[in-house]
């Protein structure tokens, strides 16, 4: 089979398609996905370099989310899940043709989700379920603050606050990302220049902001909290961590709060089930749906991440793998 191999720390160029050995036959407990398709994350890329939280030991295959077919049960695990259409999670590992994981990374795809959405579906609906409601403690009628609004995590999050009664604002570098905020359920969206973003009009305006973009961003995001705001910190697409101004987070009593939500399911795997049941049921529910904005063939991997890398990108890029 083949499967795209990092074996140094080199960015996308580091990207190498191989032939590699098929997976190991499933075990107890596991059962061996034939996928069909991958959707990429800001992680990915920075895992390309060594750069996220997690680091795989060299070499790996990246990849954190996707949908696939099974083809293979180990003992204990039903016959009946042969031919099903699953959901598929990993730390990495999912940018290959085959691989042989246990149940607890599989679970049923919404059938509201074609293939593509559902390979884009659980990273960002996740984070977003955790942040938002979990750790942000989002209510109906609060005004919810979505920077990077136009990326697939930054829609989620407005897809989800609409669905739970706020009044959503997207922020986002593009008019047509904009766009897709608004079809998202954004009520109101703001375009910025991703290099010296204004937010000046906005400040002190909102009762939570879910920032998935960091760097030149946070300073404006902070400003536009009301008194006793909270502030989400989801991710660093737009650069390398920043220092936060504590004596304005004391003085206006705001909160600063971390959001990992695949690490929050490690740390509690009984919340973690929770968490990955509510945002099925309202992917079943039709009310929370991924927005894909490029998919490619497995060959053209990179050109996926580059445009990731780029900050073009509108929605989430998927992968098919059904490619020999």
């Amino acid at each position: 089979m083949k499967a795209w191999v990092v074996r140094s720390l080199g960015g996308i160029e580091a990207l190498s398609l191989e032939a590699v050995p098929d997976p190991p036959a499933p075990g107890p407990g596991e059962a061996t996905v034939r996928m069909v398709a991958v959707g990429l994350n800001f992680p990915d890329l920075l895992m390309l370099e060594g750069r996220y939280q997690y680091r795989p030991p060299l070499p790996f295959v990246p990849g954190m989310e996707g949908v696939g077919r099974v083809e293979a049960v180990g003992e204990g695990v039903s016959a009946d899940l042969l031919g099903q259409r699953l959901l598929v999670g990993a730390r990495a590992g999912l940018m290959a043709q085959r691989v042989t994981l246990p149940l607890s990374a599989l679970r049923p795809a919404p059938d509201t989700l074609s293939d593509a959405e559902a390979a884009a579906f659980t990273v960002g609906a996740l984070t977003a379920w955790v942040g938002l409601v979990e750790r942000g403690r989002l209510a109906a009628g609060e005004r919810l603050l979505v920077l990077g609004a136009g990326g697939g995590m930054g829609l989620m999050a407005v897809a989800l606050g609409a669905a739970l009664g706020a009044e959503v604002w997207a922020v986002a570098s593009s008019l047509a990302k904009l766009a897709l905020a608004e079809a998202a359920g954004a009520q109101a969206t703001w375009r910025v220049d991703r290099q010296a973003p204004d937010l000046g009009p906005l400040a002190g305006q909102f009762d939570l902001v879910f920032d998935p973009v960091g760097g030149p961003l946070v300073a404006p995001a902070i400003a536009a909290l009301r008194p006793g705001g909270r502030y989400l910190v989801i991710g660093f697409a737009g650069g390398p961590p920043v220092p936060l101004g504590v004596d304005q987070i004391q003085a206006r009593f705001l909160e600063v709060i971390g959001v990992r939500a695949g690490e929050a399911g490690r740390r509690d795997p009984a919340a973690g089930r929770r968490h990955l049941a509510a945002i099925d049921r309202l992917a079943a529910e039709g009310r929370l749906r991924p927005a894909v904005g490029l998919t490619l063939p497995f060959v053209q991997a990179p050109e996926a991440f580059r445009a990731m890398a780029r900050g073009e990108l509108c929605g989430k890029a998927v992968i098919w793998c059904d490619t020999d």
